[in-house]
C-alpha cells in the first residue's frame, strides 16, 4: 500500500472511532435518562424482568466497547505508529 492509502485508512478509522464514541455516549445518555420509563414498557412487551434487560443493555455496551477499541482504534493506532516510524527512518 502507498503512504497515501495508509493515511486515508488511518484517518477513516480514527474518525470512525470518534463518531462511534459520540453515538455510544448519546445512546448511554438516552438509556440512563429513559430507563425508568422504557424498562417498564420493555418488560411488559417482551415479558422479561429488569435483570434480563439490564444484562442485555450491559452486553450491548460491552460489545460496542470491544468493537470500537479492538476493531477500529487498534488498527488505526498501528497504522499511525507505522507511518510515524517510516517518517523517522527516511
Amino acid at each position: 500500500m502507498s503512504r497515501e492509502a495508509l493515511r486515508l485508512t488511518r484517518n477513516i478509522l480514527l474518525r470512525s472511532f470518534v463518531i462511534g464514541l459520540v453515538i455510544v455516549f448519546l445512546l448511554g445518555l438516552a438509556t440512563v435518562t429513559a430507563w425508568p420509563t422504557w424498562a417498564g414498557l420493555a418488560s411488559q412487551w417482551f415479558h422479561a424482568d429488569e435483570t434480563v434487560l439490564t444484562r442485555l443493555v450491559l452486553g450491548f455496551f460491552l460489545n460496542v466497547r470491544f468493537f470500537l477499541l479492538f476493531i477500529v482504534l487498534a488498527p488505526a493506532l498501528g497504522i499511525h505508529w507505522t507511518l510515524k516510524s517510516d517518517k523517522m527512518l527516511k
